[in-house]
């Protein structure tokens, strides 16, 4: 006799930062867990560095910043996971403390220890140089990720101008100068 187990859905494992392209990534993650009848894990990630210069005591460090940062992660993901209960959706939080790992490793790590079905997260869009200098954490994701990876990106805040080629924002959507 054959059994099959069911689980329920996770949609995604949504990493959030509180920039644009997070939360243009959390509206879809919700339009999907609503769809499907799944649930959504917001996820973030705090990176000490961003917090610390290096030059506080371990006491100050201890006492002051990393509560200082922790708070911060915890307020974000409390005030996202108020933001999708309030529209019927299931929400589980984790923060997660790089530690001197790559965002990017930690979100792949997660998905694959919390059973997520899909990872949702924004990306920049960067090209170019910007892209070199700044690297791509949505694209190093979508690289490793063992679940698939649906990368959200603002296309409005990233107009790309090429010779020969340039799009340009037109009653919100991108268009060639010869559809005119």
């Amino acid at each position: 006799m054959n059994r099959i187990e069911s689980r329920s859905r996770k949609v995604s494992q949504q990493p959030i930062d509180g920039s644009r392209t997070s939360l243009l990534a959390l509206a879809q993650a919700s339009s999907l867990a609503k769809l499907t009848g799944a649930s959504i894990e917001l996820l973030h990630v705090v990176n000490a560095l961003e917090y610390s210069n290096g030059f506080e005591s371990p006491r100050a460090y201890i006492e002051k910043v990393r509560p200082y940062f922790l708070k911060v992660g915890n307020t974000l993901l409390d005030r996202s996971r108020g933001q999708l209960e309030a529209q019927g959706v299931i929400v589980t939080t984790v923060l997660l403390e790089a530690d001197g790992k790559r965002v990017s490793e930690l979100i792949a790590d997660h998905a694959t220890t919390s059973l997520a079905d899909l990872i949702i997260l924004g990306t920049h869009g960067r090209r170019g140089v910007q892209r070199l200098l700044l690297g791509s954490d949505a694209e190093q994701v979508a690289r490793i990720a063992p679940v698939p990876v649906m990368l959200v990106r603002d296309t409005l805040e990233h107009a790309v101008s090429r010779t020969g080629e340039q799009e340009v924002i037109k009653n919100n959507a991108f268009h060639t100068p010869t559809d005119e």
